[in-house]
């Protein structure tokens, strides 16, 4: 059976078989779900985000102007998406925590965490998932996704070259963060 390309299901979608939008979905869900858990660090929020992502694309489709892959499309709602629920569950938290006096010294516990990760790779990602949401999602577009600069420029919104920046930042701030935390790959 042949496989179908994103344009094929996508005409098709068009032309009235709504039901072949789930061959976007399995293509895709994973993927979305994983980059709406690292900006939102929050499992059911990232499903909601996700199942709001997916109705967004599909009432959207007819929009779609076949200039970029769908899947550099697609992950632009994600991640626009995602970032909006992040907004506003930081405002949310704010407004509940503003009374709350922000004495708390999380440092000893942040060493813990790193201190009892065994697996490298678990590490690393524990690292990434303390950089700044967009630090975080360039180095996880490019490294763990594999996407290339330009699809990151298109789903993040900005320039190529400061994507470029972005990324080379990120690296620095990685770079960093390791390095505050004494990390040393086993061999």
């Amino acid at each position: 059976m042949k496989k179908l390309t994103d344009l094929e299901i996508i005409d098709s979608i068009l032309k009235g078989n709504h039901g072949d939008f789930s061959l976007l979905i399995d293509r895709y869900k994973n993927k979305a779900f994983s980059l709406l858990k690292r900006i939102l660090n929050n499992e059911m929020d990232a499903e909601e985000a996700l199942q709001d992502s997916f109705l967004k694309a599909f009432n959207s489709l007819n929009s779609f102007r076949r200039d970029s892959k769908f899947s550099t499309w697609f992950y632009r709602i994600v991640y626009n998406t995602g970032l909006t629920v992040a907004a506003s569950k930081k405002r949310k938290i704010e407004k509940e925590m503003s009374s709350v006096d922000d004495h708390f010294d999380l440092s000893a516990e942040d060493d813990m965490v790193y201190a009892t990760t065994d697996n490298a790779k678990e590490y690393i990602h524990e690292m990434i998932n303390k950089l700044p949401v967009r630090h975080a999602l360039v180095i996880i577009l490019f490294y763990i996704d594999n996407m290339s600069l330009n699809e990151i420029s298109q789903v993040m919104d900005i320039s190529l070259v400061n994507t470029k920046v972005l990324l080379h930042r990120s690296r620095n701030a990685l770079r960093d963060l390791l390095l505050k935390h004494n990390y040393q790959e086993v061999i």
